[in-house]
């Protein structure tokens, strides 16, 4: 078996024809396994742990493009497939011989065609981005920017821009957004209903609105505002604009904030905003303080996406669904199938929303840190993204995986790669992964997923150990994957489905907690105590607002 790359000087293509110039390559006789990527650092690391990266490869630039396959041929053969990569690159059809949709190329080309519209949809590569989100804004269109690696100022001035003219500006890299029952990027099919959600999280806009959704309850607007509009340096332009056009809006009888813990001068004016309208709002600053908003009494905490939406439910008159997650028994059973040596766990998740909800459920149950490429805590951030140490969780959505390939909803096969290197791992006991459907997404991700799974179990097996995967499915029955259909396919493949992400995490958490019950006590008492000094700070943030409001009242009768 040998490996042959071949490295394009300064050529692009986009993420979806690079894909799916891999997913051919990896179809032809002979070849084992194929690469077509950018050759950014964090992919040529990915080359690397998959035994695909030449020294050519290895010495390319950001800019280039590589292609490798892994192969038995040889000489003229394995030339072959390297010129049938190049061929499919530059060919007028798509890689499967479907001639392509005929459809503008330009913005004023679309709006030629669809002189009616009012938003715009941008997905290219942030270096052209940007351009493209400042003729739109300033052809007075709405904007929703898909696109990632925009730079921060870039951000600023398109959305100071954006305010000054009423409208939105829509990330960067803002995943989900539903406007008036269309989804856009990726969104779900879901019902109309009183809820409206205001998310710089694009997957936690996803996970609440489908969680509503199987209890029956509907949306009226789903906007997601990219997830640095709650930092300090945007200071929460967008989320501000959008919460006050809900709050405005008639049809939107209830109101839910998703985000990240904002910038504490950020969240002071989100809670300010909240208080503006009399509308029942349900906040989830993801393992934020459950107190912030103590003194409205028309605004609700929660901690994780999963209770957010079930406070949202019963506001609009559902029943309770929410569990504390206890899952002793079940996770005493599983983990009595471990090998002693098989301590750590390992989530590879699609949803960067996802995998910092995974983290906040897991700060308070493991003992030990967990690491990762987006921690909770900065000195917790792996020194290598693609390597994983102690209990780690992977967000493979980051922009140092995107650049140059699609992002892992769409395509399975990072996330695949890394789940059978995981696999190899005798200390890893568990795995966790998030599964994202709806539009936009992969169209049959249990297809993909359910093999590797098996394939990770009997590798484990080989060397006499036992691997639990579990999953959550973020999606509901009437997306095109349908839901139903994709759990009944994972539980086939051995995967335990629980019916959230923080529900899979809490499950993850006690299996491998091994922890004695009074470590366990020490630690809940340290917490709690921890607790008690947040909401002591909060009371004195709570006082000297008080002391302002008053000031201010003195102010203006002065």
């Amino acid at each position: 078996m040998a490996v042959y790359a071949r490295v394009k000087e300064g050529v692009y293509f986009d993420s979806i024809k690079l894909m799916s110039v891999a997913s051919e390559l990896r179809h032809l006789p002979g070849v084992v396994d194929s690469a077509v990527v950018m050759a950014t650092a964090a992919n040529k690391a990915i080359l690397q742990t998959a035994e695909l990266l030449t020294p050519a490869a290895a010495d390319a630039a950001p800019n280039d493009l590589i292609i490798a396959v892994k192969t038995d041929l040889a000489g003229a053969e394995a030339a072959a497939a390297l010129d049938r990569a190049e061929a499919l690159l530059h060919a007028g059809q798509r890689a499967g011989g479907a001639a392509q949709e005929l459809r503008p190329k330009t913005l004023r080309g679309a709006l030629k065609s669809y002189p009616q519209a009012n938003v715009v949809v941008i997905s290219v590569a942030g270096r052209y981005a940007v351009d493209e989100a400042w003729e739109a804004l300033r052809r007075g269109l709405h904007v929703l920017l898909f696109s990632d690696n925009v730079a921060l100022e870039d951000e600023i001035a398109l959305k100071t821009y954006a305010n000054a003219q009423g409208l939105l500006l829509m990330g960067p890299g803002a995943g989900t957004t539903i406007l008036n029952g269309a989804a856009l990027g990726f969104a779900n099919v879901l019902p109309a209903g009183p809820i409206g959600i205001v998310s710089a999280a694009g997957t936690g806009l996803q996970e609440v609105s489908t969680l509503l959704a199987r209890r029956g309850v509907g949306v009226t607007q789903g906007l997601g505002v990219g997830g640095r509009d709650l930092s300090a340096a945007v200071g929460g332009r967008m989320f501000l604009a959008a919460l006050a056009a809900l709050q405005a809006d008639p049809a939107t009888e209830i109101l839910v904030l998703v985000s990240k813990p904002p910038a504490p001068a950020v969240a002071h004016a989100v809670l300010a905003q909240a208080a503006r309208s009399a509308k029942p709002t349900v906040i989830c600053f993801l393992g934020g303080d459950a107190e912030l908003a103590a003194d409205l009494p028309h605004v609700r905490c929660a901690t994780t996406l999963t209770e957010a939406a079930d406070l949202a439910a019963r506001l609009a008159g559902a029943e309770s669904s929410y569990s504390q997650f206890d899952f002793t028994q079940q996770a005493a059973d599983l983990r009595a199938r471990l090998q002693p040596d098989q301590r750590w766990l390992r989530g590879l998740f699609a949803g960067g929303t996802l995998c910092y909800e995974a983290q906040v459920v897991w700060r308070d149950l493991l003992a030990e840190p967990v690491w990762s490429n987006a921690p909770l805590d900065p000195a917790r951030r792996l020194d290598d993204s693609a390597v994983s140490r102690g209990h780690t969780a992977v967000d493979l959505g980051e922009e140092e995986f995107t650049v140059g390939r699609l992002h892992p909803m769409l395509d399975n096969a990072l996330r695949i790669r890394r789940l059978l290197e995981e696999a190899r791992d005798p200390q890893v006991g568990v795995i966790l992964l998030d599964v994202v459907l709806g539009y936009g997404a992969h169209p049959d991700p249990a297809a993909e997923l359910a093999p590797a799974v098996m394939q990770a179990k009997r590798s484990a097996q080989a060397n006499g150990r036992e691997l639990i995967v579990i999953a959550s499915v973020t999606g509901a029955d009437a997306d095109p994957q349908n839901r139903r259909r994709q759990v009944e396919r994972l539980a086939a493949a051995g995967v335990i489905v629980c019916n959230s992400n923080a529900a899979a995490a809490h499950l993850a958490a006690q299996i491998v907690n091994r922890q004695s019950p009074i470590v366990n006590r020490q630690s809940s008492i340290a917490n709690r105590q921890s607790s008690i000094v947040n909401r002591q700070s909060s009371i004195a943030n709570r006082q000297s607002s008080i002391a302002n409001r008053k000031s201010s009242i003195v102010n203006r009768q002065s």
